[in-house]
């Protein structure tokens, strides 16, 4: 058990590297042959999973400090891999798995073994490869080689799959046609092209609807440089608007990274948030509830739930029916936990209601969720 108190906050940090674009890149880096460079890398879970999951796949991998270098294969060998409790490395390295004739078992740890996958199966099989699941759930058993064609995929549920496709199909040897449906985490699907384009890949698309992929293409290698993750600033952030002022060195304000859209939430409730410089400025204002659409940032409702907490008056934050479906049903959490701390949370429909005020003491349940943990320590000061 941790304990917090009221505190205030003031200072500057440097933000760790995104994982999300990090754990992409190892994908991009199995797939390349020869050897590529991540500058820059804040080693965490969810990317050294990846790391052995790319091992395991092929890949020499090599850690120096904050510097990756990957020696890619160019194709995936069968193997069993572990993900960890990675959601994104179960996702995205399954149809780089199918690339590899032969047999390839994704396990998962922890709560990732209890997280829906069987909407991967369909597609998959669509375009040549075989695959199978422990009754919807991992792990993920994959068969290839996958060749290319046309697939349905729905983004409803996450996007993670879609980004995983999009990485894979390139070294396919057919050319590819996808079709997605109500796809969410729109900009991370966008992040995932870009990084794509920039290892050499020619994707064409009609928004993010339809996606044509010529087959047979090839990575190129290169030295890329990580950049900050605004899901973890999200945090940090929060802090700043509650208790003082944050200042953050190492995001982007160009990112494609969908959780910047914190910035703009944060101005609506009231915080002080701009640029100086290459720093990031958050400075506590007068709160005020605030309605925010996290459709496309899923991972921005606990901060931003610390914040409403704390907000006179009632908050609104939609998107929230993905939240069933992460590390936990981070709904139910944030009732619970915020609940046992004198605050109203009600979900009606897609929609979280937040009645915020002054949140009493008190202690915790977190369900192992680091979100809901930060999000609880955010609160806490």
């Amino acid at each position: 058990m941790r304990s917090v108190w009221p505190s205030e906050v003031r200072g500057s940090v440097g933000v760790p590297s995104s994982k999300s674009a990090v754990q992409r890149l190892l994908a991009i880096g199995l797939l390349t042959e020869g050897t590529s460079e991540v500058a820059g890398v804040t080693l965490c879970d969810d990317v050294l999973a990846t790391i052995e999951a790319v091992r395991a796949l092929g890949a020499e991998v090599r850690i120096d400090g904050h510097d990756i270098r990957i020696r890619g294969p160019g194709r995936p060998r069968p193997a069993e891999v572990p993900c960890r409790e990675s959601g994104l490395c179960l996702r995205m390295m399954t149809p780089v798995a199918a690339l590899v004739e032969g047999t390839t078992r994704l396990v998962a740890e922890g709560s990732l073994r209890s997280r829906p996958v069987a909407d991967i199966v369909g597609p998959l099989e669509a375009l040549g490869a075989r695959c199978g699941t422990s009754g919807g759930l991992p792990p993920v058993t994959v068969s290839g080689p996958m060749e290319g064609g046309a697939a349905e995929i729905s983004g409803r549920r996450t996007s993670q799959f879609v980004t995983g496709l999009l990485i894979a199909l390139p070294r396919a040897p057919a050319d590819s046609i996808l079709r997605v449906d109500g796809l969410r985490s729109a900009p991370y699907v966008e992040m995932t092209i870009d990084l794509l384009g920039q290892a050499g890949a020619r994707i064409s698309r009609d928004g993010l609807e339809r996606f044509v992929i010529p087959g047979s293409q090839a990575y190129v290698p290169r030295r890329w440089t990580a950049e900050g993750d605004w899901s973890g600033a999200a945090f940090l952030l929060a802090a700043g608007a509650l208790a003082g002022e944050v200042r953050l060195r190492g995001l982007s304000p160009s990112s494609l990274q969908g959780d910047r859209a914190v910035v703009e939430a944060l101005a609506m409730a009231g915080a002080e948030v701009a640029w100086d410089g290459e720093e990031l400025l958050c400075r506590r204002g007068s709160l005020r509830p605030f309605s925010f659409d996290a459709t496309h940032c899923p991972d921005l409702v606990p901060p931003l739930a610390a914040v409403a907490a704390c907000a006179p008056g009632v908050s609104v934050l939609r998107g929230s029916d993905r939240l069933h479906h992460k590390e936990s049903d981070r709904v139910a959490a944030l009732r619970e936990a915020f609940g046992s701390l004198g605050i109203d949370v009600r979900e009606e429909g897609d929609v979280l209601r937040i009645a915020g005020g002054r949140p009493a003491s008190g202690r915790v349940r977190t369900r192992g969720d680091h979100r809901i943990a930060m999000a609880a320590a955010v609160l806490g000061i």
